[in-house]
This record gives C-alpha cells, structure tokens and sequence, in this order.
C-alpha cells in the first residue's frame, strides 16, 4: 500500500502501481475550506492592497499624512465582479460559495457539463473564461494536459486589471510567461501559494514580479485541516489491514 497524505496523487506513477497490484490510497477534501479561504485572503489582499498599505503605515506615511487617509494603489470592490474557476471540484465548489456571498458572478471551466448550477455560477469554455474573468482562480490537477495551462498565449486573453489566484499546483503555469506578463502590465497581478519549485529557485521570476504576493504553500495548512488530513491517513491505513481500503486512486 502507497498512502499519499496528501489529495494530489501526481508524485505517485499510478500506472506502475497498478501494475504491481499496489493499493495507492489518498485523502480527499480534508482541506477544502481551508484553500477556499486562502484564495480569497490572495484575492482580498490584491483588492484592497492591506499588506502594502499596513507597510506604508509601520514606514511613517499615515504619520506624516496631511490628510486623515490615503490610498496609493487602486481599491477594487469585489461585488460584481467576475471570477473564472478552473476546475470545478471540492475546492472549487466552496469558492463559487465564498464569490457568490460577495456578490460576483461565477464562471466555471470543468471537463464535465454540470447541470442545475446556482443561477449566479455559469459554466463557460476556457477562452471565454479567461477574456470574461476579473480574477481567475486556479483548481484543476496537475497532469499532462494541464501543464502550464496559463501560459504566454492564455495570459494574452485575459484582462489588462485581471488578477490570477493559484492555490493548486505550481506546474499549473509557465512562470516566465507570468513574470513578463506582470512586468509588462499585461495583468494586474497575481496570488500563488504554489511553485512549480518547492522550496522555489532563488533565480524564479516570480519572486521579482511585480504585484506578485507569494505564501509558501500553506493554503492546506490550518491546524483544522492538518488534523483532519491525519485522521483520514490513519483510517486509509487501518481499512487497509481490515480488507476494505478506502480513498482508494483509481
């Protein structure tokens, strides 16, 4: 038995696993409220700029401010606005949830056609998707077909004041391609919580873009998510020795 305390499966060679009659087990959706949440803490925190103002104030600016406020980097309010969600799973599922409190309009891209969707969640091709969003939020696998999904061609669709948000994979996007595509003002910004490189190069380009927040993988992270991610493991082990695995990966 493999046992990946993880929900991504793709540092596993499935195929070979198969082949050996080696169960390969994982734990799906223990973290989904808690990515969730890291998606919108990326994308509040580009809306609004809270990280670079806080600094701007621990800096003296508020201080010696000749008004009672200030602003020095456009505010975005969320209502209205469009969110792209690529991959339409756990994860995705409960940010269309967050978006729609908010009062955005959802757009989804999956390979399925979902019917009944909520009358604010809208299922779109991919292009359309990337020319519509005001913010795209990556939730898709990692596979052949995935790799480098957002690249020099599918950045060049979307919107000049649009955010990217990335809490899945790293390998989900040609960095090059992002990094000239934040230096040339081609999008607005971008929110990643993964690289493709983990820990990252210290030659990434990301890591100099412009309006490009990085945090280190820890979407997954919260103490709630990081107890029930171990239960899950222990029980995947003990169905095992039982006879009757579960979160079996097919």
């Amino acid at each position: 038995m493999i046992v990946v305390t993880a929900t991504g499966v793709n540092v596993v060679d499935l195929q070979a696993a198969k082949a050996l009659n080696i169960v390969v087990t994982n734990v799906p959706a223990y973290g989904a409220n808690s990515v969730a949440q890291m998606v919108f803490a990326h994308i509040l925190n580009l809306t609004q700029q809270v990280g670079h103002h806080n600094q701007s104030v621990k800096e003296g600016k508020w201080v010696n401010s000749t008004d009672w406020c200030y602003w020095d980097f456009p505010l975005i309010e969320l209502s209205g606005k469009k969110i792209g969600i690529i991959g339409y799973g756990q994860i995705g599922k409960k940010v269309a949830h967050i978006a729609l409190a908010f009062g955005m309009e959802v757009l989804i891209n999956t390979r399925r056609k979902m019917p009944d969707l909520h009358p604010g969640i809208k299922q779109e091709d991919f292009n359309t998707l990337l020319t519509q969003s005001d913010i795209v939020s990556l939730h898709c696998p990692l596979t052949d077909k995935t790799n480098q999904l957002i690249n020099e061609k599918s950045l060049a669709l979307m919107k000049k004041s649009a955010f990217l948000i990335n809490t899945g994979r790293g390998g989900l996007i040609d960095e090059k391609a992002l990094a000239n595509a934040l230096k040339k003002k081609q999008i607005a910004g971008a929110g990643l919580d993964v690289l493709s490189s983990e820990p990252p190069n210290i030659n990434n380009p990301l890591l100099k873009a412009p309006n490009c927040y990085i945090t280190p993988h820890i979407a997954w992270a919260t103490k709630e998510a990081r107890q029930r991610l171990l239960d899950i493991v222990v029980e995947n082990v003990k169905s095992f020795l039982r006879g009757k695995a579960q979160n079996i990966v097919k």
